[in-house]
């Protein structure tokens, strides 16, 4: 772990000073207008507090829950969907079943993941009217991996990029209909290829 008193990356920051909005501000793509106010940079918390499920599988809410509260599953992955539907056609996350985080999955977990995006990018697909499947990972909420998956609606171009996710919870939520149509054609589509669907 680095000494957090000699971290280069915090030397110089302006905490709690005003700051200017960002360029992004003026892209085509950024779903607000208007006047905004850039929240003030809040001092360093160091040591970093634990993210949930640090302390194993036992404390992850991931590792408990059961299969059937997923869209597919397998030996190894679990794919889900948000409990509650955003603005998008599809939003979900993989997750590996083993309690890992990306810097300690298996050599063979690791293997399966690049052949598992694609599959989960043309199940998406298949529900027809998508644009692009994005791919992202962040991990400072949950120490269990879980890589986002989430498709853009053809002809959407103001949704393009990486303002996507904001634009789901702006957007009003899928009809609940709509979304498990959806879900069932993505399970179905993974299951396909092996693993079980789930709805």
């Amino acid at each position: 772990m680095s000494d957090h008193v000699e971290n280069p990356y915090l030397a110089g920051l302006p905490f709690g000073q005003d700051l200017p909005a960002p360029e992004a501000a003026s892209w085509d793509t950024f779903p607000l207008t208007g006047e905004m106010t850039v929240k003030r940079l809040e001092p360093p918390v160091l040591p970093e507090p634990p993210r949930h499920g640090e302390d194993g599988p036992e404390s992850c809410n991931q590792c408990q829950r059961p299969d059937d509260s997923f869209v597919w599953t397998d030996e190894h992955w679990r794919l889900s969907a948000l409990k509650e539907p955003d603005g998008l056609p599809a939003t979900l996350l993989l997750f590996p079943r083993g309690h890992h985080d990306l810097a300690d999955l298996p050599p063979e977990r690791a293997a399966e993941l690049g052949p598992l995006l694609q599959r989960v990018e043309r199940a998406v697909k298949e529900i027809g009217g998508i644009g692009r499947v994005h791919v992202n990972r962040w991990g400072d909420g949950a120490a269990h991996l879980h890589l986002w998956l989430v498709a853009r609606p053809e002809g959407l171009m103001q949704l393009r990029g990486s303002f996507l996710g904001l634009w789901g919870d702006l957007l009003p939520p899928l009809r609940a209909e709509l979304g498990e149509a959806n879900r069932k054609v993505i399970a179905a589509a993974m299951a396909e290829g092996g693993g079980t669907a789930h709805v």
